[in-house]
């Protein structure tokens, strides 16, 4: 063994009893769980809520794998469908093999649906998942030195990760290779940090921390891929993989550019506000009251409503054979009058005695005084006839 290398675990996977536990798949999980702590506590200095971002993740990781997945198997179509192939291993995921690409592409799909159903704008939650997707990224790299895959040419640098001679290439046997998933994984924490640092001196928002993240990140993978010697589908001269690097490079910068002239500034609100039980009752038409008795025979109100339409009143029993009344609903309703009833017989009238009609010869009013009684208001007693 060379004193000045990086050696490669001798193994990666350990059994528990029948439970095999794998070294690739404990690094993507701890990429995982770290990616959604950094995200976290940035969605929440947004503005957003605390908890978010677990939501989404349950829709985006699941999408990320399976798109990652179909994106290896489709670019690499003959190492599971070819003559040699067997197509069940196109779901062994433990045995390594997630396309970047499609991880973000669908895992994409993943968080778009679930901010839709929270009310979040994706741009906005995508700008503060960008260092810990880079993390996350940046972890799981460490599951290819596990597996010993994905290295680069051979080298005879004094960091040149050393390869057995059953992972090493059969023209080439083992020895001492470009650890390009060190390169790798020192890029994106690298790029990570870039994105915070920018992200706070220039307030990036609608999207482009996420697209600073994907122009760095192509950026680097485009010149690492070049390094790597496993097999890969070519265009133009180009391993497939540096192709797609430069135009999602060109695609996310073109993105930065635009969207800062179109939409400069951050989002102010980027998450909206849980219900309150005073929003609920305004979206009902209603304001907040709590619910009164019935009384006086009326139903039951839910507020002060028949306080502010109607005056209070007390009802009066009927007096005079007339009938009861609710207050001063009478006096509301018609104008009102004197008209009395007369209790030895004669016709009401419209005016008080003492003022209506001529005065009688004896000084009398309402010229009543030959019929030997003496006249009196109506309703006036003897008590109350002034001295």
């Amino acid at each position: 063994m060379d004193l000045a290398s990086i050696p490669s675990p001798s193994q990666g996977v350990w059994h528990i009893g029948p439970l095999p536990i794998r070294a690739y798949a404990l690094c993507i999980i701890v990429g995982i769980i770290a990616s959604i702590l950094i995200i976290d506590r940035r969605w929440s200095a947004r503005g957003g809520r605390i908890g978010a971002t677990a939501e989404i993740a349950v829709w985006a990781v699941p999408f990320g794998i399976i798109g990652g997945r179909l994106y290896h198997v489709i670019t690499s179509p003959e190492l599971y469908f070819g003559a040699d192939g067997d197509p069940l291993e196109a779901f062994a995921i433990w045995h390594g093999g997630l396309g970047i690409w499609g991880a973000i592409t669908l895992g994409g799909v993943g968080a778009w649906i679930a901010c839709r159903r929270r009310g979040i704008p994706l741009p906005a939650f995508a700008d503060a998942a960008a260092p810990g997707i880079a993390v996350a990224q940046a972890i799981g790299r460490l599951g290819n030195w596990f597996n010993q895959e994905l290295y680069g040419r051979p080298t005879d640098l004094p960091w040149g990760l050393e390869i057995d001679a059953e992972h090493a290439p059969l023209d080439t046997g083992p020895g001492l290779y470009h650890p390009t998933f060190l390169y790798e994984l020192l890029w994106l924490l690298g790029l990570a940090l870039v994105v915070i640092w920018a992200d706070r001196r220039f307030r990036l928002g609608h999207g482009r921390a996420f697209a600073l993240y994907v122009a760095g990140y192509t950026l680097g993978r485009a010149w690492i891929e070049a390094l790597r010697v496993d097999p890969a589908h070519e265009f133009l001269g180009l391993r497939l993989n540096v192709l797609v690097s430069i135009v999602v490079f060109i695609g996310a910068v073109a993105y930065f550019v635009i969207s800062a002239r179109l939409r400069p500034g951050r989002e102010e609100i980027v998450e909206p506000a849980l219900p309150t039980p005073d929003d609920a009752s305004a979206l009902d038409g209603q304001p907040a009251t709590d619910d009164q008795p019935a009384t006086d025979g009326q139903p039951a109100t839910d507020g002060p409503a028949v306080a502010v339409d109607t005056p209070a009143a007390d009802e009066s029993p009927a007096t005079d054979g007339r009938p009861a009344t609710d207050g001063p609903a009478a006096a509301i309703d018609s104008p009102p009058t004197d008209r009395q009833p007369v209790a030895d017989g004669r016709p009401a009238t419209d005016s008080p005695a003492a003022t209506a009609g001529p005065a009688d010869p004896d000084g009398s009013p309402d010229g009543d005084a030959a019929d030997g009684a003496p006249d009196q208001p109506v309703g006036i007693t003897e008590d109350q006839r002034p001295g």
